[in-house]
C-alpha cells in the first residue's frame, strides 16, 4: 500500500510532481521524487527508470516497425464447385498485317516505326509484296491512325474462323469482341463487354469449353525484310486465357498455337477467397500509367492504349517507360490466374485432309498448312483458393506494447492516463493560473490608478452657497478587493 500524503504534501497543488509521483503507478517514480534531497539510492532508481523506459521505447519502436512491413501469411484451400464461370480466350495471329491490304500511304506512315521499312526502300517493299510502286507524284495523307490500318489491313476474324463450338452448340464472330493489343488486332471470346452475360460451365473435360478451327492466312505473311526484334519467324496464333476484369497483355503471357496441330488446354482456376474492395487489375493499372505518359511526353498514344483524344497513330514510347519505377501500382488483394496444361496432336489425317479441302474449297495441302484446332476446358469443377492473412495483427502490436510497457516499467492503459491527467493539472495551474494572475495583475494596477485619482477630490475648496442643497448622503463608498485585505474609501460628492 502507498504511504497516505504528509499534511505539507496534501496542502501542495495537484501539478506538483511529488504529489503526482506519490499516487502514480508507474513504477519507480515515487523512489525518485521522494521527500528529501537528492541521494545515490535516488540517482540509482532514477538511472534504473531511465533505462527501462529507453528498453521499453526502443521494443515499442522495433514492433511497430515490423507492423509496418504487412507481413502475412498464405493459406492455400481447394474447392469444389457446381458451376464455374469461364474464362476470357484472348487470341491474335502472330503475323499483324496482310499484305494484300497494305498502301503506299500505310508505308509512308507506318512503315519505318512498324515494318523497319525505309522511305527509300519502299518500291522494293511494294514489289515484293506483289504490288505495284507507288506512282509519280503521290501524295500521303495529311493525318494517319493506325486503329483504322489494323481494322482494314489485320486479319478478319470472318475470314480466320472455319469452325466454333462452345459446349457443343455453335458459336461465330459475333461472340468474339475487338481488341487492340500490341500485337494488332486481336479478339476476345467471353470478354463480358456491353454487359454481356458471361458463360458458365457446369461440366470440366473436352467438350465442354470452347473449340474453335483457325484459319491462318499463310498467304498474307508479310516477307522477312529485316532482323528486327518486331519481325515474325513464326506462323500461327498467340492465346491468352484470362479473368475479364483483366487486359490482355498476350504478347507477354500468351502461348502460341501452330497449324497442323490440335493443342488441348486444360486450365484450373487460382481464384481469392475474399476481397473487400471492387475488382482491381494490375496490368489495367500498368497500362493507364503508361498511357498518361506517353500521352504527355508525346501528345499521341499508342495503338493498344484505352482513351480517346489523341489518335493513335506511330508513336514509341520514351524509354524511361521501361523502368519498372515509371508506373507505381499497388497490389491487388484479389486476382483471378488460371493455370494451364497443353497437350497437341497432329491434324488432319489424309481422310480429314480430303474432307476438309473439300469443304472450305481449299487444296489438302493448304489444309495441313494453315488450320489449326484449339480446344479450352477446365481440368474439373474445382478451384484453389490463395488467401493472405495478416502475419500480425494490429491486436498483436497492442498486445507487444503492453507487455513491453509492463515488463520493463510496470505500466498499463491506466498509467497512461494518470500521465495525462497530471500533465492536464499542469497546464491548468502552470498555464492558466499564469495567465489568471497576469489578469489579476492588471485589475489591481487599474484600481490603484482610479483611486490616486479620486484622492485628489478629497480636499475641500472654497465655495458659494447660493441656495439650499437637495438631501444627499453625505459620502459614497467606494469598495475593492485586493489579494492581502478588503479596503474602503470614503468619497466626498461634491
Amino acid at each position: 500500500m502507498k504511504p497516505h500524503p504528509r499534511p505539507e504534501e496534501a496542502r501542495r497543488p495537484a501539478s506538483d510532481i511529488r504529489v503526482f509521483a506519490s499516487s502514480c503507478t508507474l513504477h519507480g517514480l515515487g523512489h525518485i521524487f521522494g521527500p528529501g534531497g537528492l541521494t545515490p539510492r535516488r540517482g540509482l532508481w532514477a538511472a534504473a527508470v531511465l533505462l527501462s523506459l529507453a528498453t521499453f521505447l526502443y521494443q515499442v519502436a522495433e514492433r511497430v516497425r515490423y507492423y509496418g512491413e504487412f507481413h502475412h501469411e498464405t493459406a492455400l484451400d481447394e474447392h469444389e464447385s457446381h458451376r464455374l464461370t469461364f474464362p476470357a480466350i484472348t487470341l491474335c495471329n502472330i503475323n499483324p498485317l496482310r499484305r494484300s491490304r497494305l498502301t503506299p500511304n500505310d508505308l509512308h506512315w507506318a512503315g519505318p516505326a512498324l515494318l523497319g521499312v525505309e522511305p527509300a526502300e519502299h518500291a522494293a517493299f511494294l514489289r515484293a509484296l506483289g504490288r505495284s510502286p507507288a506512282p509519280p507524284g503521290f501524295m500521303p495523307s495529311p493525318t494517319f491512325d493506325m486503329a483504322r490500318l489494323y481494322a482494314r489491313a489485320g486479319h478478319s476474324l470472318e475470314d480466320m474462323l472455319l469452325d466454333c463450338r462452345y459446349r457443343g452448340w455453335p458459336c461465330g464472330p459475333e461472340n468474339f469482341t475487338v481488341i487492340f493489343t500490341r500485337m494488332g488486332q486481336c479478339y476476345t471470346f467471353n470478354s463480358g463487354a456491353d454487359g454481356a452475360e458471361l458463360l458458365t460451365t457446369p461440366k470440366g473435360g473436352m467438350g465442354n469449353g470452347l473449340e474453335i478451327m483457325l484459319d491462318v492466312q499463310q498467304d498474307e505473311y508479310l516477307p522477312v525484310w529485316r532482323d528486327m526484334e518486331e519481325t515474325p519467324f513464326e506462323v500461327g496464333v498467340r492465346v491468352q486465357i484470362h479473368s475479364q476484369e483483366e487486359p490482355p497483355t498476350i504478347d507477354q503471357l500468351g502461348f502460341g498455337a501452330a497449324p497442323g496441330y490440335q493443342t488441348f488446354v486444360s486450365h484450373w482456376t487460382w481464384v481469392p477467397y475474399s476481397c473487400p474492395h471492387p475488382p482491381y487489375s494490375l496490368m489495367g493499372c500498368r497500362l493507364a500509367c503508361e498511357t498518361r505518359y506517353v500521352a504527355r511526353k508525346c501528345g499521341c498514344r499508342m495503338m493498344h492504349m484505352p482513351g480517346k483524344g489523341q489518335a493513335a497513330r506511330p508513336c514509341a514510347a520514351p524509354n524511361a517507360m521501361l523502368r519498372k519505377d515509371a508506373c507505381t501500382c499497388p497490389n491487388p488483394c484479389a486476382s483471378t490466374r488460371y493455370a494451364k496444361e497443353l497437350s497437341m496432336v497432329r491434324i488432319p489425317s489424309r481422310a480429314a485432309a480430303r474432307y476438309l479441302a473439300r469443304k472450305h474449297n481449299r487444296s489438302e495441302a493448304y489444309i495441313s498448312e494453315n488450320v489449326l484446332v484449339l480446344d479450352i476446358f477446365f481440368e474439373a469443377l474445382n478451384y484453389e483458393t490463395v488467401e493472405q492473412k495478416k502475419a500480425y495483427e494490429v491486436s498483436e502490436l497492442l498486445g507487444d506494447i503492453g507487455g513491453q510497457m509492463g515488463l520493463f516499467i510496470g505500466a498499463s492503459l491506466l498509467t497512461i492516463l494518470e500521465i495525462l491527467d497530471y500533465l492536464c493539472e499542469v497546464f491548468r495551474d502552470r498555464v492558466l493560473g499564469y495567465f489568471q494572475n497576469r489578469k489579476h495583475s492588471q485589475r489591481h494596477s487599474s484600481t490603484n490608478l482610479l483611486q490616486e485619482g479620486l484622492g485628489s477630490h478629497r480636499t475641500p475648496g472654497p465655495h458659494l452657497s447660493l441656495g439650499p442643497r437637495p438631501s444627499t448622503p453625505p459620502c459614497a463608498v467606494a469598495k475593492t478587493l485586493s489579494a492581502s485585505h478588503r479596503t474602503c474609501y470614503l468619497v466626498t460628492r461634491l
